[in-house]
Order: C-alpha cells, then sequence, then structure tokens
C-alpha cells in the first residue's frame, strides 16, 4: 500500500496520511456526506471525531476523504472536519458521487464523498480499507434507480466494512447486482445479511468470516486472482441498539409513501428517507447509526492492521 505517484493536481493528501502510505501502515479511509448529508449538527462532528477516535485507538490512521474549495481531501484537518459539519453559509455542501468531481474540481465546490466518491478517491491514492456505514444499492422505487456505490464497489480492490445497505433499499436485488459484479459479500460473525439498523434480513451473505485475519486472507486471495473489485463486509449493528426488523420496515414503508407523494428523485431521496425514518422510529434510528459506524471503524482498522 503506497501513495500514487500521479496522483491528481487536485488531491491534497494530509501529510500524516503520506507518510502512512509511504511507510505501509495501517490506514483507514471514512467518508464524509455521512457528515454533509446524513446526519444532524452537532452529532455529525461528533460521530466524525468518534470515528476517527477509533481508528487511532485500535492501531491505524483516518483518512476521511472530502472535498473543500474544488481540492480532493485524503484525510482533513479538525477545523475541515467541522466546516463539513456545519456547512459553509454563502454555498451549500454538495453530496460528491464519483461522476461529480469533475464538476466539483472545476466549480470549487466543497462537499462530502458518499461510499461512491470516497471508493474513487481511495483507490486513486492507494487506501485499502474503508470504513462506511451502510452502502448504497437497488432502490425499491423506481427499480430503476441504482447507486453507484454497486458500480464503484464492482471497480475498487479495497475491503469496505459497512453494516450491509440501508434498509430503504431493494436488499435482494443489492445482493444479485453485487453478485452479478464478483463482489463478495462476507458476514463478519455471522452467515446473515444485516440490514443497516436490524441485524437481521433473512438473506444470506456470500461467505462468512470470524477474525480480521480470515477477512485481510480473503482480500489477498481475491485480489491474487486478478480480481479488481471490492471485498464487502457486512457487521450487524450492536445489539443493544438495533432495531427489530418489523418495526423498522412500518416506517420504511410510511417514508417511502412520503417520497413518492412528494415525488422525490435521484440523490434527494436517500436523505430525506434517513432523516423521516429516524422521525418515525422516535430518534432510534440514529443511534442505530451512530453505534455502528463506531463499530464499523473499530472493525476496519482491525483489518487494517492484518492487511
Amino acid at each position: 500500500m503506497k501513495m500514487k505517484a500521479d496522483l491528481p493536481d487536485s488531491f491534497q493528501v494530509l501529510p500524516e496520511v503520506a507518510e502512512a502510505l509511504a511507510k505501509n501502515m495501517p490506514l483507514v479511509a471514512l467518508e464524509s456526506t455521512v457528515i454533509t448529508h446524513g446526519l444532524p449538527y452537532p452529532q455529525n462532528f461528533t460521530i466524525a471525531i468518534e470515528m476517527e477516535a477509533v481508528v487511532r485507538q485500535t492501531g491505524a490512521i483516518p483518512a476521511t476523504i472530502a472535498v473543500l474549495d474544488g481540492i480532493v481531501r485524503i484525510g482533513v484537518e479538525r477545523p475541515q472536519l467541522e466546516r463539513l459539519a456545519q456547512g459553509d453559509q454563502q454555498a451549500p455542501m454538495h453530496k460528491i458521487s464519483a461522476r461529480d468531481f469533475a464538476s466539483a474540481i472545476a466549480c470549487s465546490w466543497s462537499g462530502g464523498t458518499t461510499v461512491a466518491g470516497t471508493l474513487l478517491a481511495a483507490r486513486l491514492a492507494g487506501l485499502r480499507v474503508f470504513a462506511t456505514g451502510g452502502i448504497g444499492g437497488v432502490h425499491r422505487q423506481p427499480a430503476f434507480d441504482v447507486s453507484a456505490d454497486l458500480g464503484l464497489l464492482a471497480c475498487s480492490p479495497l475491503v469496505v466494512v459497512c453494516a450491509g445497505a440501508k434498509a430503504i433499499l431493494d436488499l435482494d436485488a443489492t445482493l444479485e447486482y453485487l453478485e452479478t459484479n464478483s463482489v463478495p459479500v462476507i458476514g463478519f460473525q455471522t452467515d446473515e445479511f444485516p440490514a443497516f439498523y436490524s441485524r437481521s434480513s433473512g438473506m444470506k451473505t456470500s461467505a462468512r468470516a470470524d477474525t480480521p485475519e480470515q477477512i485481510a486472507e480473503i482480500a489477498r486471495a481475491h485480489w491474487g486472482m486478478g480480481m479488481l473489485s471490492a471485498v464487502l463486509v457486512a457487521l450487524p449493528p450492536p445489539e443493544s441498539s438495533a432495531l427489530p426488523p418489523e418495526l423498522l420496515e412500518l416506517a420504511i414503508q410510511q417514508a417511502l409513501a412520503e417520497a413518492q407523494a412528494q415525488q422525490l428523485r435521484g440523490q434527494a431521496v436517500t436523505p430525506f428517507l434517513l432523516q423521516r425514518v429516524s422521525q418515525l422510529t422516535r430518534g432510534r434510528s440514529l443511534l442505530v447509526n451512530l453505534d455502528l459506524l463506531k463499530n464499523n471503524a473499530r472493525l476496519a482498522a482491525e483489518i487494517s492492521l492484518k492487511l
């Protein structure tokens, strides 16, 4: 794992991250749309700090990826994290997926990188492990709304630790898409694909690993075969805060009906649904989200140590 020598001029790597890449030290990429679009202030700033702290406590170095004033940042400092969390008064924070980097760079945007955006930037910089909350996938309605996350997972050789796909999605179709694109889905200490806020979805993973060492071995073997796709690690949310599947599904169905009534489309759908599910569960889904983000960051750091 070394920093690519031919990084675009629009990239800026935090010195700590650059040194870690040069010395082959354990690193964990972290996305930033959870800060700019996924959670309210001040919880978004607090969790960003806590996730970086968890990575450090486990023995790895965090590299939160974001775009500020048209510069792709591989690793950000605390004041920059706070700016992402609070937003800019004069210009909105953008939600930056892989397709949006060119516009962001040319137009000097600031914003959070999605899973797809973070995967692209992390791959270019030479990182191999990435922790997020839940990946995007195939939407329930309309079915042709497919997240760019899936396309980038198919061509980004990183270990990606998540709590499954966001439960507002069509999980069965999402898993089928991952299979079509040869993305192994590894359940960590489970044979079942988690449903983000819930530990249970009723769907199976393609394999199981019980230790970070096993995940590292699977990743090495996968890439050793010449595969270029990610290794997706599905870690269920903590049992202490996870929601019952029945309660979660009721909230999702109501949120979906409201989104359809408002004719929401594209990147506006997911933030609306997540916020509405949080309201309908009286904040319980927000607590799960915060817990699983730290949980995922810890496991990603443990895997990075083994890689």
